[in-house]
């Protein structure tokens, strides 16, 4: 499966463990593996660990950065596993969930459901949410890792919304299957979303409003990249986005419903990567003092200007 071209990225935030976490991911999926690890010192965390991967093809990014952000499942990852494309789809669905739930705890448990003959919901050692299906083959196919956003407590409902607000934002996007709640299913209200997906940039996304008491919402510990490559495009997503003036911060934003989005110049990644030590921090140092990035800062900055 050759690697997309990802314009956004999923981003978790670990209190001490993004590279161990990454590392653990890679043992666990198929055609996963770590590809960068930076330090950037002297943030507001100290110093923390930024570590780039791939899971099952898809990049992701973690960050070592504190205890500020716990990790609950708000935002949780499907994992798809399609008997069309692999005939031992269940045994490996089986196998992945053994090695997830080491040290792991079962939100829903490995079984049969009305939508699914084997799903399960597990939350990882780390504090990271999946969604283990086996899925329907006759169905148009769809990526092996998919995120996955659940509207509760006060945003529940919003999942409908939230889903036409994203797409009038990217450009690149497409409307998958929309599935509601039939009547009966109190406290979930009748025709409320039960289940629908919808791609943004070549990445594919899966929504769901919950009406059950759940003890946790949207907050930053999974945030969502968006790999920007002109300050235009900065400053198109952050004027589209962001809703809550005090979440403004190095390139983070939260949004009307609380997910949280970071705006990031393309280019940074390879400044952190090929930077030297010194430049690496001009640039660390010039990007702490920024709410929304600026790309010509911030390439000062890299070049010592």
């Amino acid at each position: 499966m050759a690697t997309i071209h990802q314009r956004i990225i999923p981003h978790i935030w670990y209190d001490k463990e993004a590279v161990a976490a990454a590392h653990f991911y890679a043992s666990v999926f198929p055609e996963s593996r770590v590809t960068n690890v930076t330090t950037l010192h002297d943030t507001p965390s100290g110093d923390c660990d930024q570590v780039s991967f791939e899971i099952w093809g898809q990049k992701f990014m973690g960050i070592s950065a504190g205890p500020y952000f716990k990790l609950n499942p708000s935002v949780s990852f499907f994992v798809n596993f399609d008997p069309s494309r692999d005939e031992n789809a269940a045994q490996q669905l089986d196998e992945i969930w053994d090695k997830l739930s080491e040290g792991g705890t079962a939100l829903m448990p490995l079984g049969e459901y009305p939508f699914s003959k084997r799903y399960g919901w597990i939350q990882d050692r780390y504090g990271v949410s999946w969604q283990l299906i086996l899925t329907n083959p006759e169905g148009e196919e769809r990526p092996a890792i998919i995120p996955s956003l659940l509207f509760v407590g006060d945003q529940c409902g919003k999942a409908e919304e939230a889903m036409s607000f994203y797409q009038s934002v990217f450009n690149d996007t497409r409307q998958g299957l929309v599935a509601r709640y039939p009547a009966g299913m109190e406290p979930d209200q009748e025709g409320t979303v039960m289940f629908a997906d919808f791609m943004l940039e070549n990445l594919w996304f899966t929504v769901m409003d919950s009406a059950h008491n759940h003890q946790f919402s949207f907050n930053e510990a999974i945030s969502f990249m968006v790999k920007c490559d002109s300050q235009e495009e900065i400053d198109h997503y952050w004027d589209k986005l962001s809703a809550v003036p005090e979440a403004e911060q190095c390139g983070w934003l939260k949004d009307k419903f609380g997910i949280s989005w970071q705006i990031v110049p393309g280019g940074m990644d390879e400044m952190m990567k090929q930077g030297s030590p010194e430049q690496r921090a001009r640039v660390t140092k010039a990007f702490l003092k920024m709410k929304k990035f600026d790309l010509a800062a911030l390439r000062q900055a890299y070049e010592g200007e």
